[in-house]
């Protein structure tokens, strides 16, 4: 039997990246997926999104593992449809929801216009998690499990800032994630009584799409007009204490995989790190 064999899994930008990891990751342990995923581009974000054949490509994956899915194109933005999503996939999926991962996230370093991409993360980031969490309770059983993904940028001191508004869709990206770790310590405590645990997990860069990208070289490396991946892997060191410049996304999925199944039953409003020891290079240690 798989670790969370016969569970309904809702995952949020699953069309690739962490999404698709997680989405694969929890079918060939034995769940059902609910995908979704924007499969556009938000105009104010300086790399591509996803494409509807990258959401076909998770399907696929998903099916070969035997597992059914209904995957459709929604934008965590919004509420209803997120919630029309979850009405027609729990239907044909039997009924229940057993696991919900918010996991659809964008980041906004040098986005154009600088407040509209603010507007865009912060809409995404924060509220598209609440959205999908929202959204879910109608349909959460008794024992689920509700999983969000945050960031070590969460985690990081960020109270002295050098120049003030440079950036607003890059912070926003910090402000949204530390944020809805907030949200879900909240929601766990009182959605405790029916047994349904939430947490937190958080990657430190992870071997995606936005990592992989002009926006997040040049926030690497600012001191080129145009950096490469091969000017900015050096860079990406920074963030973790263990010798490596990103984790996979299966290093997230096993950790989503972790909360999703009965292992963690009495595992509720942590902030679970996946971080390489990046949190160790800014904080003391303290209970």
């Amino acid at each position: 039997m798989g670790r969370v064999e016969g569970k309904v899994a809702f995952v949020t930008g699953a069309a690739r990246g962490q999404g698709r990891s997680h989405a694969v990751r929890l079918a060939e342990e034995g769940a059902d997926i609910i995908a979704v995923d924007i499969c556009r581009d938000i105009e104010s974000i300086k790399y591509s999104l996803s494409r509807p054949e990258d959401l076909e490509e998770t399907a696929r994956l998903v099916e070969k593992t035997g597992r059914r899915i209904v995957a459709e194109q929604g934008d965590v933005r919004d509420r209803a449809q997120l919630a029309a999503v979850l009405e027609r996939g729990v239907a044909e999926l039997g009924g229940h929801l057993d696991i919900v991962v918010a996991q659809a996230g964008i980041a906004g370093m040098k986005g154009e216009p600088p407040w509209q991409a603010w507007t865009d993360v912060i809409d995404t980031d924060l509220l598209g998690v609440i959205n999908a969490v929202q959204a879910s309770l109608p349909y959460l059983v008794d024992g689920a499990s509700v999983i969000a993904t945050g960031s070590t940028a969460a985690l990081m001191d960020v109270s002295k800032v050098d120049q003030v508004g440079k950036d607003p869709g890059g912070v926003a990206y910090m402000v949204a994630k530390r944020l809805l770790s907030q949200y879900i310590h909240e929601f766990a405590t009182h959605i405790a009584p029916r047994r349904i645990r939430a947490n937190v997990v958080h990657p430190t860069n992870t071997n995606t799409n936005m990592l992989q990208s002009e926006p997040m070289y040049q926030s690497f490396r600012p001191d080129l007009e145009h950096p490469t991946r091969a000017d900015a892997e050096p860079a990406f060191h920074v963030q973790q204490a263990i010798p490596v410049p990103w984790v996979e996304p299966a290093d997230i999925s096993n950790a989503v995989l972790f909360l999703a199944s009965d292992e963690s039953r009495f595992v509720t409003g942590t902030q679970l790190r996946v971080d390489a020891g990046g949190y160790l290079k800014w904080y003391d240690y303290h209970v």
